[in-house]
């Protein structure tokens, strides 16, 4: 009788594995953070409830508050745009949400993602705001990677970026700027600072917020969620978003230390969570002398040097010295140096006084 039992419950084989949430449904996926087999229901609570908490935690934000979404079409910004939406209706944060994009010129990239954008506009329903490169500078990332090639236009297109996104919630009025920086995107920056030895940018990179002396403060409230997590969610609503990678940064610097990062996650998930908190835990030397805050004499907008790095950059492209301000650069403004060089008779360089560092004063 008890081999006829025992051969039964072989037959049968064990019972099915559940949710170790809910313990009601087949968990669908093994969630990358916490290695927790769950079911895609108590996976959209668990990825929204987390995000909530960042934001309330950490009091982001204040009811009445207008705030931009930088949107790119891709996973991050598409999965904050709506997760942004849907906690503000759940949770009445009482906020005005908009879209801002910014266009950087790169065709068979930039242009289609866009095209997503301007779908999440009608999809979420929040008004959108698109500024180009061409608009603010007078270049384009093509015109730029035609001038100095595949090595260093990433630094153009990352600083240009940036005030491109200050400049465009200026344009909006609004109070606070969201971004969709992940916890892989902050361990990496952490990284990043410390082999470049740049302690101005350490003491700060692992903020949530950052800019409160500047303009506009940004916000991350990815700050605590994973990459992978972002897209099985992505995945699993169906969002709409752009995939595609930017066709010029295959050998951008931070590639490697993504791919350092990855490696960590494949053999301790909590390694990501674990280098932010290291980043948070830095203590910077008492003795160690920190840039002091100031506005570009060019622009007005922030800089710790007479001219923006972006007025640096620019002024470099114009005279046809696109090298001008790469790296810790000792000439331009403030040292003279190439600012002294003269570009050849009858070149078609724009001259800086025609287009200066953005329209928008600061």
């Amino acid at each position: 009788m008890e081999k006829g039992e025992a051969k039964s419950k072989k037959a049968g084989g064990p019972p099915p594995r559940l949710c170790c949430i809910c313990n009601e449904r087949r968990p669908v996926l093994k969630r990358p953070k916490t290695l927790q087999q769950i079911c895609r229901e108590c996976f959209y609570e668990v990825f929204e409830e987390e995000i909530h908490q960042a934001i309330v935690e950490n009091r982001l934000f204040k009811s009445g508050e207008r705030v931009a979404i930088g949107a790119s079409g891709g996973k991050d910004s598409t999965v904050l745009a709506y997760v942004l939406s849907e906690l503000n209706r759940r949770h009445s944060y009482g906020l005005d949400l908009f879209l801002l994009s910014i266009d950087e010129g790169i065709t068979g990239y930039r242009d289609d993602s866009l095209e997503t954008v301007k779908r999440n506009e009608l999809q979420y329903g929040l008004p959108l705001q698109i500024l180009s490169y061409k608009d603010l500078y007078g270049w384009t990332m093509d015109d730029i990677v035609k001038m100095i090639g595949l090595k260093n236009n990433c630094t153009f297109c990352g600083v240009f970026r940036r005030q491109a996104l200050d400049r465009g919630a200026a344009l909006l009025k609004v109070d606070k700027l969201v971004t969709g920086h992940n916890a892989d995107d902050i361990a990496e920056t952490v990284l990043l600072n410390i082999l470049r030895g740049d302690i101005a940018r350490l003491s700060r990179c692992t903020s949530i917020t950052t800019g409160e002396d500047g303009p506009i403060p940004r916000c991350k409230p990815f700050k605590y969620t994973y990459e992978k997590e972002i897209v099985m969610y992505a995945y699993f609503k169906k969002l709409d978003y752009f995939s595609t990678e930017c066709i010029y940064s295959p050998n951008a610097y931070r590639g490697f230390a993504r791919e350092f990062i990855k490696d960590l996650e494949r053999l301790r998930p909590r390694a990501i969570l674990d280098i932010i908190k290291s980043g948070e835990d830095f203590r910077i030397a008492t003795t160690t002398k920190m840039p002091e805050q100031g506005t570009c004499e060019r622009c007005g907008y922030i800089s710790s040097q007479k001219w923006c790095k972006a007025c640096v950059l620019l002024d470099g492209l114009n005279r046809g010295l696109p090298k001008m301000g790469i790296g810790r650069a000792r000439g331009g403004v403030n040292g003279g140096g190439d600012h002294k060089k003269e570009t050849k008779a009858g070149s078609t360089v724009k001259s800086l006084e025609s287009k200066q560092c953005g329209s928008l004063d600061f």
